[in-house]
Formats: C-alpha cells, structure tokens, sequence
C-alpha cells in the first residue's frame, strides 16, 4: 500500500528520540516500509531520510512569512507547514493517511482529503486538538487510541473506534537475565516537569539506591530548580542517550522508576524496561496498569516518593524473565504493525465510506 504519515514536527523523528511519540512514528515508518510497503513520511528536516522522508517544516522554506504579530512563532510555522500539507494531500495518490501529529489541522481537514485518515491519539484531550477533533466531519476519517484509559478520556468527544498499543523494537531492548552486579535504579524519559524525575529521586534517596538518569533536559528550568539540587554520587545524570546505550543501563538496573504526574496516555519506557527484564516501580496513573501486572510491576500512590521507594523495592524481587514474558505477549512492535495493517487494508477496501462504526477487535488484533 502507498501509505503518508505526517509526524509531529517539534522534534526531528530520528535517535536519540525526543520522546515516546517520536520512537513510535519511526518504528511505525521503519515496519511498515520493511513489510514493503511505500511509505512517505511528512516531518521536520532533520528527520530519517532512510523513513521516505518529505520535510515539511523547514524554516529556509518559510522565512518569507511574517512572523512579526505571532506570540507563539513554532506554532505559527506549524501551522503553515500542515495547512500546505493537507492542502497538497488532496491531490496526491495515496491509499490512506495515517495522522500521528499532534496538531489540529489535519484532523480539522481531513474532509478536504479523499483518501482514508487513521488518527492516533497519543494525549489526553488539550484545547487545540480536541477543537479540531471536535470540527471533524469527514466519513473518511477514523480515531484510535494508544490505551484504554486513553480511549475513555476521549469517548465523550469524539467515537474512538479501537485501542492499538504501542509497541517497541524487542531486538533493540534485548532481554538481561541479571542486573549488574552494582545495584542501581534507573529513571528514563524527557525531563520535564510532568514527568517527575523529582519524586524519583526522592524515592531513590528513600531507598537507599543510586538512581541513574536517562533522558533530555526539554524544560531547562525544571531541571536547574528541581534535579541539579537532587544530583550526587546517588543521583547522576548521563544524559540524551541513543537506542543501544539507554537499553543496557536499562537493562543492568535493579527496578525502573515511572513517575508521571499526569494520566500517562501509555508510557513507553515502561514497556522498554519490561523487554529488558527490568521490573517497574510506578505511580497508579494512566495506562500504566495495561502494560505491568503483578507479575513485573508494583504500583505506588501517586505523588507519594514513599509510597514510590517501598514499591522500588519490591519490585526488585520480581522475575525478570517474566518481565519480558509480559513485554513479549503485549509490547511486540510487530502486533502493532498488524493491527495498523489491518486497518488500513480495511479502510483502503471500503474507500473511506461508511467507516463510523466500531472497529471489533478481531479487526485490529488488540492486545489489550
């Protein structure tokens, strides 16, 4: 199938990934084209050319428009770059659109295109997307979450017709059987307020465990205020680590520690540790209770760092290969490539009519 996928533009879709949005658009991209199919990827420019890469947000391109009233100038050129975009959708040849930005044209537009739009939900409903998702009026267009939680927190506005989780590379995260001989705990993920790198921290100190960080410093304000005081030969930070790296210091920790202070629509360094074995500490927020059971998981109260360190460490006494059993059954990148498949073949047969009614779970092959 001739498939577009327009990505999220603030940061480039290639390692060391942003975030969780940006490895899923990748590994999406990268498994479908290994599946043979012709893939073209709308993104920012300094994005995977090895994706089918079109750049569609290159400020060289856009220096002509004024930017002199604009308060928000990323928003501004965003904006422009998916206007054009959609624009120029409408008269290419593909057989179905897969979304997986997080503005709201596309979805706002989507009645300009013909061909059948897949878009995936990654967040909670913010005011931008959900008044685009709210203006959609296309038939062709189809909505599907990245967990139930997510799903039931976007029910309300608009139908949500299948939940389809994320997956990550299993080859990438291989699975260790035992942790390193130094025990440490380990932090992975943007560093950003929502995030709560700090209750991690604190939860370490309670521990009495080293906790080792891994991740980019996205709000250089949090960071000064809130980590640099908690940093020390307990609490290091080794910084934007690539795929091969952040896996084994994944894999060599004793426990993850996963701290959102917001509901996580899924949480995909969680998955990660679990593929490398690693058990997982984390806050009972979000879709964090679909990807661990009891088998490698504990929950703590959330925002409670307490709570937190006595989940660290008994998680610790969790069987890692049963980690990875549970990685293996529900975070297979490969099942969700299915399920995308699926649906787009399902969309792509019917033309983009008539498609508002619930996608059954045989349809998508859920792992939920």
């Amino acid at each position: 199938m001739r498939i577009a996928i327009i990505a999220h533009l603030k940061h480039p879709i290639s390692e060391p990934f942003a975030g969780g949005l940006e490895t899923h658009t990748h590994l999406l991209a990268r498994g479908l084209r290994e599946r043979d199919h012709d893939v073209t990827v709308f993104a920012s420019t300094r994005s995977d050319k090895a994706l089918g890469l079109e750049a569609i947000c290159d400020e060289t391109a856009l220096e002509e428009v004024g930017v002199a009233e604009a308060t928000d100038v990323a928003f501004f050129r965003e904006h422009h770059a998916y206007l054009r975009l959609m624009t120029d959708l409408a008269s290419r040849d593909f057989d179905v659109i897969h979304n997986n930005a997080l503005h709201y044209l596309p979805v706002a537009m989507a009645d300009t295109v013909a061909t059948p739009m897949v878009t995936t939900l990654h967040t909670p409903p913010f005011c931008w997307l959900e008044s685009g998702v709210r203006l959609c009026r296309s038939q062709r267009a189809t909505f599907v979450a990245v967990s139930e939680a997510l799903r039931q927190l976007w029910n309300p506005i608009a139908p949500i017709e299948g939940v389809v989780l994320n997956g990550i590379d299993l080859d990438r995260f291989a699975f260790q059987a035992e942790p390193d001989p130094e025990p440490y705990l380990v932090w992975s993920g943007r560093i950003v307020p929502e995030k709560g790198l700090h209750f991690a921290m604190d939860a370490a100190r309670i521990a009495g465990a080293q906790l080792r960080i891994a991740g980019p410093i996205s709000n250089p304000d949090y960071f000064a205020a809130e980590i640099v005081p908690r940093l020390g030969p307990n609490a290091i930070h080794l910084g934007h680590l690539e795929h091969g790296r952040l896996a084994a210091v994944i894999g060599g920790a004793r426990a993850l520690l996963f701290t959102p202070c917001w509901e996580e629509p899924y949480g995909l360094v969680a998955a990660e540790s679990l593929a490398c074995g690693t058990p997982v500490a984390a806050f009972a927020r979000g879709a964090i209770a679909e990807i661990v059971d009891q088998t490698c998981g504990v929950l703590a109260r959330p925002d409670d760092a307490e709570s937190l360190a006595a989940a660290a460490i008994a998680a610790q006494r969790l069987d890692r290969r049963a980690c990875r059993d549970r990685a293996e059954q529900h975070c297979d990148v490969d099942v969700m490539i299915d399920s995308y498949e699926d649906l787009y073949r399902r969309l792509a047969t019917q033309g983009g009519a008539e498609l508002r009614g619930p996608i059954a779970q045989s349809d998508l092959a859920l792992a939920v």
